[in-house]
């Protein structure tokens, strides 16, 4: 080894000293308990101001990626204060080693960072990615955190997102729309069935009556035999009601077509 070498090495000694190291672990464990602890207020604040709940979620992520970016390598440099000659040294071959190793987290890393400009989704939206939906509940440094509607928890990395198709249902809002479809035999009357419907969506304690509800209407066929889908086309107030908004139409509906004798196919 050569001179350079060998003062390189000292230098990396000097560093690993037990004090150090343990200001450096309490360090990121202090990131990591005031990251969650972000994302915890928030929730509480999201319940609290329901209407401002996906705003609040937000802001959170992006506090909790400006906590890692700027938290990290202040607390590396402040801890083991490495001199400027050995981060130069050591800095290419780092790089390098580590950009081979962990490329793929890297790639999701670069990945969130865009997608808090781009915004492809958000914290709060209801998302299809491939066969997966469900509403985002996190966006971290590697990975999106989603939960479906059978509350699961489903880990997808950034990439992902950047990179396929990914459909939105709110994108931002609170309100989002929701597709109800009915079926009934050719021969009922079409005017009576649109209006029942439309009386059982607007008289919805989920239903967002700043925006419309339209009633749709075409032939289909179901088991071979022609038949009606009416398509009750309207938003619920808030996504997470959006099963029980369902449910809603769908339950006190199928009971006036029974009391009214709308014949199903």
């Amino acid at each position: 080894m050569n001179e350079d070498q060998l003062n390189q090495i000292g230098q990396i000694v000097e560093l690993i000293q037990f004090n150090r190291i343990v200001i450096l672990v309490l360090g990121l464990f202090l990131l990591f308990f005031l990251s969650r602890s972000l994302y915890q207020i928030a929730e509480n604040l999201g319940n609290r101001f329901n209407n401002k709940r996906l705003l609040i979620l937000q802001v959170t992520t992006i506090l909790s990626f400006s906590l890692y970016i700027l938290g990290i390598p202040l607390l590396v440099y402040s801890s083991l204060k490495p001199p400027k000659e050995l981060l130069l040294a050591l800095g290419g071959s780092i790089a390098v080693a580590v950009g081979f190793a962990i490329k793929d987290i890297v790639a999701s890393f670069v990945s969130g960072i865009v997608m808090l400009f781009d915004r492809p989704a958000q914290v709060g939206d209801r998302i299809t990615v491939g066969d997966t939906y469900g509403e985002i509940k996190s966006i971290g440094l590697r990975a999106v955190r989603l939960t479906t509607l059978d509350d699961n928890v489903v880990t997808i990395p950034n990439t992902r997102l950047i990179s396929e198709q990914v459909s939105s249902g709110n994108y931002g809002a609170l309100d989002m729309m929701v597709v109800v479809n009915f079926h009934t035999a050719l021969g009922v009357n079409i005017d009576r069935v649109s209006e029942i419907l439309h009386e059982v969506v607007v008289t919805s304690r989920y239903v967002y009556l700043s925006k419309p509800v339209v009633v749709t209407v075409k032939e289909c066929e179901i088991a071979m035999k022609l038949a009606l889908k009416f398509s009750v086309k309207s938003y619920v107030l808030d996504v997470r009601y959006e099963k029980a908004f369902e449910t809603d139409i769908v339950t006190r509906a199928s009971e006036v077509f029974l009391n009214e004798s709308i014949e199903r196919p």
